[in-house]
């Protein structure tokens, strides 16, 4: 039993938490290893992360799993990626599955390998019924390009006629970028050290709390998780209001 774990708020946890997966390289690099060799000894740490919020009931875990600029990484590595996320789907499925989880994808999926969106496309169908939580992978995903199609999309229905430019605010915006269906992120974590946040949800964490960790992800476990949700819940989160207004409501 986690004695971190007994020190959560079950009446104040985040409905939405969003993670950074940094650090593969630099971990396979302190053993002497190629980037590849981190990449493959992540999953434990996306399991962890997963089951921790499965286990405190987290209703959204959204992973950034693989960028729009990781594209230009050696091809090697982009070809190993792949072929990992493919082979991790074909053994995590029913796993996510009897966890009563709902697997979603979000990014530009046109780019990825046939064989990947059809394994993706298979886990999303099996899991649809699923309401215990959703599990949201961001995958070929940039924030300015999820942005860049709304307002694309946006005004190709002013033009149309479907949409008043005078209607136009943040609830219809937020309708038509790839998260339309989830709730803003309410804490984001990246592991590795770095202070960014990477072309990620830049929308969506606008009043998120960010927590930088000074840990390698294949090193992240589950009291690594739980003690995020603690130290979050020691914020006030104030949404522009002063500390007194927060108070008194």
């Amino acid at each position: 039993m986690s004695l971190i774990k007994d020190k959560i708020n079950s009446e104040n946890l985040p409905k939405h938490v969003a993670i950074i997966m940094d650090g593969n390289g630099r971990w396979a690099k302190t053993r002497g290893e190629e980037r590849t060799f981190g990449h493959k000894n992540a999953i434990n740490a996306v399991r962890n992360a997963i089951n921790a919020c499965n286990e405190i009931d987290i209703p959204y875990l959204t992973l950034y799993t693989f960028s729009s600029e990781n594209w230009s990484r050696p091809a090697d590595e982009v070809s190993t990626l792949m072929n990992l996320l493919v082979e991790t789907l074909l053994l995590e499925a029913e796993e996510i599955f009897s966890k009563g989880l709902r697997m979603h994808v979000i990014g530009n999926l046109e780019k990825l390998p046939l064989l990947v969106r059809e394994q993706l496309e298979r886990v999303v169908e099996l899991t649809k019924e699923n309401t215990k939580g959703n599990l949201v992978l961001a995958i070929s995903y940039g924030s300015q390009n999820e942005i860049l199609d709304a307002v694309k999309n946006i005004s190709s229905d002013v033009k149309e006629g479907k949409v008043d430019v005078e209607n136009i605010d943040e609830k219809l915006f937020e309708s038509y970028l790839y998260t339309k269906d989830f709730p803003p992120v309410d804490l984001l974590i990246r592991t590795s050290g770095e202070i960014r946040v990477s072309n990620f949800l830049l929308w969506q964490i606008a009043y998120a709390e960010l927590q930088f960790l000074n840990v390698l992800w294949p090193d992240f476990t589950k009291d690594i998780f739980f003690q995020c949700i603690v130290d979050y819940q020691n914020k006030e989160r104030r949404y522009g209001l002063t500390g007194d207004q927060i108070k008194a409501q």
